[in-house]
């Protein structure tokens, strides 16, 4: 069993800790904990695309987002996403706290 252990860092952009890393034959498979202080947007401009499934979990805080074709929702605390890999996407703390947040990136070979 690997166990790792995240430090919180809070500051004036979003920080992303890679927590753990697997790759099989058939996937890669990424774990990690997103921050985003209030007024940050993720990517800063224009749309995050990436080749792997993005599953993601609210730990504290929300969050505006847009995926896809979608309506822009607000995501918060509890609340679980799912985005599809190659699929365009934003995310916006407009709260008044750090939006905390982990996911896990899944790329099928």
């Amino acid at each position: 069993m690997k166990i790792s252990k995240v430090t919180k860092e809070f500051n004036n952009e979003a920080t992303n800790h890679i927590l753990f890393q697997h790759i099989d034959n058939e996937s890669v498979v990424k774990m990690g904990y997103v921050t985003v202080p209030p007024g940050e947007r993720v990517p800063k401009e224009g749309l995050s695309c990436h080749d792997e499934d993005e599953y993601s979990y609210i730990l504290k805080g929300c969050m505006t987002t847009q995926s896809g074709d979608e309506e822009i929702k607000k995501v918060a605390k509890g609340s679980a996403t799912f985005i599809p890999a190659n699929e365009k996407h934003w995310a916006l703390n407009e709260g008044e706290e750090p939006c905390e947040i982990v996911y896990v990136l899944v790329k099928h070979k």
